[in-house]
Parts: C-alpha cells; structure tokens; sequence
C-alpha cells in the first residue's frame, strides 16, 4: 500500500512564504509524476505543479515564478516553496502520486494524500 502524507500548512500573511513538503511511502520502486493540488470550497480540484521523475515540471499560470516545485527520487519526496503568497492561494493542498510501481510489480495508478490547509490572510 502506498500513503502519501503531506505538512508544511498553516496561516500567512499575504507575501509571505510557506513550504509545503509530502513524503510517499510503501514498497515503492518507482513514481512517474508527483504533484500538489488544490482546491476551494465549491471549485474543482486545479493542479499548482507538477514535476517527472526526470525532473520535468509543470506550473499552473496563477503560480509561474511564485512557487517552485522540487523533488528527491531517492526519498520519494517533493516539496513546493510558495513565494509572495496571494489571499487566491488560500485552500487545501493535496499531493498527487502517479503511476507508482511498488514491489513485488504492483502499479498504481494514482494515489492522493490527505491535504494540507493553506490560509493566506492578514
């Protein structure tokens, strides 16, 4: 079984900072992609980023040059660092694993952590 879990949330002030961190977990082999999430009540989920693990990256236009996505292959880990933070970025962040291979050759297709509130507000 594969867990994904997520820290790093809480409150801040609009152009602050915060990292939001998610460490998977399991026998795990390989994972494809990760990425972080978001979604606000009555909204759709949209994604924020998302990088391969060849370190290709994706970034949502509301994020591009305020948030960096990184990430560690060899813990299974990946980080966002959310610079000059806006009251629009307020919601639950939620880390995404895709196609993960766990031993003994088991593969997932998706696997979604449990979120992570982020309150941007004075």
């Amino acid at each position: 079984q594969v867990q994904l879990v997520e820290s790093g949330g809480g409150l801040v002030q609009p152009g602050g900072s915060l990292r939001l961190s998610c460490a998977a977990s399991g026998s795990i082999l390989s994972i494809d992609v990760m990425g972080w999430y978001r979604q606000t009540p009555g909204k759709q989920r949209e994604l924020v980023a998302d990088i391969s693990s060849g370190g290709s990256t994706n970034y949502a236009d509301a994020v591009k040059g305020r948030f960096t996505i990184s990430r560690d292959n060899a813990q299974n880990t990946i980080d966002l660092q959310m610079n000059t933070l806006k009251p629009e970025d307020t919601a639950v962040y939620y880390c995404s694993a895709r196609r993960i291979l766990v031993r003994p050759g088991r593969l997932y297709d998706e696997v979604w952590g449990q979120g992570t509130v982020v309150t941007v507000s004075s």
